[in-house]
């Protein structure tokens, strides 16, 4: 198969534009690109629409690809496609998961609200998965997670755990419907260590610069900071959403 050489062809122009959120909402797909965010979306459930190679790249051979469209490329083209600095010659199109509903009953959860650095997004998603978190849900004013920094800060747990844009307000709702503690952070809360390991909760988080809003601390269980000992302002939300996580969970 020859590869697509010009960067006006309409598929890659088309492919492009999904760097836009409006285009990726219109849509409904998004790009990924590297070879390990291939591999991790080929062991989730996401649907593939089209495996992306620049011209002398090879597929690995334990990769299942039988039924995905191969589109070769130069690698110019790939260096117009590419979000980063030094392409890894292997991109892919994927379909976004339909709306996920998560119950917000029994589990362990992470709201997150108005978090709007792609990078503190990303590495929060990597975080709740590997502390074993049953979903994320995504309130006003945060990032989009199909952002091609969030995805890449992810590391590929944007495929392997459940992420909701909810209202932050109705998702407290349900969970004190169902019985299950909703815990934010404000400096006029409780030290984190004060509290147990739940078997069951969610954990608010908030904006870099102005936290969670007030509205929402108003309607949690209770609000937990985290101490500082030395002359930082404040903890990243990222690394602080890690220690909460973890604590929160038992180890």
């Amino acid at each position: 198969m020859e590869p697509i050489e010009s960067i006006q062809n309409a598929k890659i122009k088309a492919w492009k534009k999904l760097q836009l959120k409006r285009e990726r909402d219109k849509s409904g797909l998004f790009f990924i690109e590297g070879m390990h965010l291939i591999e991790e979306a080929l062991k989730s459930d996401l649907t593939i629409k089209d495996l992306i190679l620049e011209e002398g790249r090879e597929i690995p051979n334990e990769w299942n690809v039988k039924e995905l469209t191969i589109v070769y490329v130069t690698e110019r083209v790939m260096k117009e496609l590419s979000e980063t600095e030094t392409p890894q010659g292997m991109a892919a199109i994927c379909e976004k998961p339909e709306n996920i509903n998560l119950p917000l009953e029994a589990g362990r959860y992470l709201f997150v609200d108005g978090v709007q650095d792609p990078g503190n997004l990303g590495s929060m998603i990597r975080t709740a998965d590997a502390a074993g978190m049953a979903g994320v849900v995504l309130g006003d004013g945060t990032a989009d997670p199909y952002n091609g920094k969030v995805i890449r800060s992810t590391q590929g747990s944007l495929f392997h755990l459940p992420i909701q844009k909810m209202n932050l307000d109705e998702a407290i709702e349900l969970c004190k419907e169902n019985n299950v503690p909703v815990f934010g952070t404000s400096l006029q809360g409780s030290s984190y260590t004060a509290i147990e390991p739940q078997d069951h909760f969610a954990l608010i988080v908030g904006n870099e610069g102005n936290g969670v809003s007030e509205a929402l601390l108003k309607m949690t269980d209770q609000n937990l900071y985290i101490p500082i000992f030395g002359e930082a302002e404040s903890l990243n939300v990222g690394i602080a959403t890690g220690i909460l996580l973890y604590h929160l969970r038992g180890c």
